[in-house]
């Protein structure tokens, strides 16, 4: 059985990043209301704030993996895979603000690059038993 210690670290980094990841999916599904009631710095910019949510996301994706995961290499990997998706999203939604026109095809590119590692990663290591 675990100390009680390294059950606490690990319950509160599980809750943690469940925040993470709730206040990144609501900025990205609910920019305005973020704005309103979490983050009201202007000047209003929903694709920064899309921006915040994938990354938040990818932070909470971190955390969970971090839990989850064999090892650090892979935690760290499935955590920016993640970010990035949401990120790539951000980016194709987003495509009508401004940015690049390029912006949605060099982060999908990004993100499918880290998911095809964390993938290999996966394969590679052994499962946390």
């Amino acid at each position: 059985m675990k100390p009680i210690s390294t059950r606490v670290v690990q319950a509160a980094v599980g809750v943690l990043g469940l925040i993470s990841v709730a206040a990144g999916l609501w900025a990205m599904i609910d920019p305005r209301s973020f704005y309103s009631d979490g983050a009201p710095f202007p000047p209003y910019n929903v694709h920064f704030l899309h921006d915040i949510g994938a990354f938040q996301i990818g932070l909470g994706a971190c955390l969970w993996a971090g839990l989850l995961l064999p090892d650090a290499l892979s935690a760290v990997l499935a955590g920016n895979a993640a970010g990035a998706v949401a990120h790539f999203v951000a980016h194709v939604v987003d495509h009508a603000h401004g940015g690049h026109a390029s912006d949605p095809f060099v982060f999908g590119v990004s993100a499918l690059l880290l998911v095809v590692l964390t993938a290999a990663r996966a394969m590679t290591v052994p499962a946390r038993l």
